[in-house]
């Protein structure tokens, strides 16, 4: 509920944000910029400044008053607009007021030779992200097409072209780049990652290591991945890992987000992480995927999947886990492997397939012959098992030497 606020006390709130507003760009001060257009924040400054606007109607004229003000009213006129509004729980009316504050500041950041005004536009990439995420719920709630975060998206691609330059401000294209990311990934459409990602990796202007760490381990985290769509394993251990390393320790949800998929990942790579990872980091989901993948357990593994199918999905990882079956199998058979060679080493290598039914029966697994046949082909053709069929006697004949190839961090072929 709004507070009371006297006319007099009203014109007063404004005529001191204005102040405040205008010096923050005359002796360029970024960070007292960021606070004044942050209007999700819920600071005081602004709560104050909204209860002064439901008390002073025409606050546009106060920006008209002196010249100090009226030089940014296409950005000060939207912004008061946009924090009305936002108070008011009007988030469509909102974000529209703030798109055009956002235009109008974009025009005034490219006449700024130096790099000081970055801080505010990280906030303002930020805010117009967030109230579009949030205008695009208000509009579905009243059954309209939810069309603003993708007015968002297209926004901050005009953010980035006034970055990608060879000035000073060009830092501030990879923050601007991982809210892209952000905005793609919400709405399905990765595809469009591509772009900006070649922008980033093969232009010369970039130098990747100039990026602030917080945004390197963001790009490193949504480019992973996109690997892991891709089934790039090696690509996207290689990008998580970096994220994972460069991530700051006190931030243990960013560490969870990563090793979301970087765990998949590891386990497509026959890496299993340590069950003290699972437990600190509360990805109990994985552990008996992991389980499943020591015991050679193909009845854990889809009893896994199944009951966390749901979270899998969401995340992108069910077909990564699923593809694990062919290690399990692996697993399986080098277990039979061992009794066997404990009973009679010089009859070890030979596998009746009959054996193999009978242990996947006993994990409640029903297959015939010919369908356990159809899967030690495929082991031996992906190079998990080196040997060859005795089709006759219906026998896998294992070699001698190293007959599971370990795979030493390479994916499944």
């Amino acid at each position: 509920m709004a507070a009371y606020v006297s006319m007099g006390e009203a014109h007063r709130r404004i005529t001191e944000y204005l102040n405040r507003f205008s010096d923050a760009i005359s002796y360029q001060d970024g960070k007292t910029l960021s606070r004044m257009i942050s209007i999700s924040s819920d600071s005081p400054l602004l709560l104050s400044l909204a209860d002064a606007l439901n008390t002073f109607q025409d606050a546009n004229r106060v920006i008209r008053q002196a010249e100090k003000y009226s030089q940014y009213e296409d950005i000060l006129g939207p912004v008061f607009r946009a924090l009305q509004s936002y108070r008011l729980q009007n988030l469509v009316d909102s974000y529209a007021a703030f798109e055009k504050a956002s235009n109008a500041f974009i025009q005034e950041f490219r006449n700024w030779d130096s790099a000081w005004g970055l801080e505010a536009l990280y906030v303002l990439v930020y805010e117009i992200r967030v109230l579009a995420e949030r205008a695009d719920v208000e509009l579905s709630s009243m059954g309209r097409s939810p069309e603003k975060l993708k007015g968002a998206g297209s926004f901050l691609m005009k953010a980035f072209g006034v970055l990608a330059g060879k000035g000073p401000k060009r830092v501030g294209a990879l923050y601007v780049t991982c809210q892209l990311f952000k905005i793609y990934f919400k709405l399905g459409t990765v595809h469009l990652c591509r772009s900006v990602i070649r922008s980033i990796e093969t232009a010369k202007i970039f130098d990747f290591e100039e990026f602030p760490v917080r945004d390197k381990v963001t790009y490193m985290y949504y480019t992973g991945r996109l690997e892991v769509y891709n089934e790039d394993f090696l690509a996207a251990d290689q990008k998580l890992s970096y994220a994972l390393s460069h991530c700051d320790a006190r931030k243990g949800a960013n560490i969870r987000m990563i090793l979301k998929y970087l765990i998949p990942v590891k386990l497509s790579l026959s890496i299993l992480p340590k069950d003290m990872l699972l437990e600190k980091f509360h990805l109990n989901e994985y552990r008996d995927v992991l389980l499943a993948l020591k015991r050679g357990d193909l009845r854990l593994l889809r009893h896994a999947l199944e009951q966390h199918e749901d979270r899998f999905l969401r995340s992108g990882v069910y077909l990564v886990l699923e593809k694990l079956e062919l290690q399990v199998y692996q697993r399986l058979v080098k277990k039979i492997y061992l009794i066997q060679k404990q009973k009679d080493p010089t009859k070890a290598h030979q596998i009746k397939l009959e054996v193999i039914v009978k242990a996947l029966k006993w994990l409640e697994i029903h297959m015939d012959v010919d369908e356990v046949e159809c899967i030690m082909s495929i082991l031996i053709y992906k190079n998990l098992m080196k040997g060859y069929f005795a089709h006759k006697s219906k026998v896998v004949v294992l070699s001698k030497q190293d007959p599971f190839p370990k795979l030493h961090g390479k994916p499944v072929n």
